[in-house]
């Protein structure tokens, strides 16, 4: 694996520090996925869970989708991979295809960028409809650090199985 990462600022701003964290997280999980095959991607990491590198990268192009698109902008965008509604059908890659997924999470990635900068401020809000309140943009950058610091430890074990690359 290559690392081409750019640490975050150590003395950065606000809003310069949570993009970087953010951007940060979405190369890490690029890095885990770098040089495997539709197949290995695919690889589930031990029954009776089917989750896999390629349904991570599926569900965090979910995930981008609705924080930034469907909260903050407000954007009328049906899910990714569910005509139900159901963000857990994303973990599904019995179909997938790596090009498809990350195709779908570097467009996602390039919409959540446009919004977050085009925003005035990190106190933008957005209703999120299962809490039931507003959010700000400053929440969605944080819980979008969150998720994708989850989801590396999950991939960090899943690139182990497939080939035992460990480490970054």
């Amino acid at each position: 694996m290559t690392d081409e990462r750019t640490s975050p600022p150590v003395r950065g701003g606000e809003r310069e520090t949570l993009r970087a964290y953010l951007d940060y997280h979405r190369a890490t999980l690029a890095m885990k996925c770098e040089g495997l095959s539709d197949d290995e991607l695919r690889r589930a990491s031990m029954p009776p869970s089917t989750l896999s590198l390629l349904g991570l990268v599926r569900h965090m192009a979910e995930v981008e989708r609705t924080w930034f698109r469907r909260i903050i902008d407000r954007e009328d965008v049906p899910f990714l991979w569910s005509d139900k509604g159901d963000r857990q059908e994303a973990f599904d890659t019995s179909d997938a295809t790596a090009a498809e997924a990350f195709a779908a999470w570097e467009a996602e990635i390039a919409h959540a960028r446009r919004i977050e900068r085009k925003a005035e401020s990190l106190d933008v809000t957005g209703y999120f409809p299962r809490w039931d309140e507003d959010v700000s943009l400053r929440l969605v950058m944080l819980h979008l650090i969150h998720e994708y610091a989850r989801h590396n430890g999950h991939a960090d074990f899943l690139r182990e199985g497939i080939d035992g690359t460990v480490g970054l």
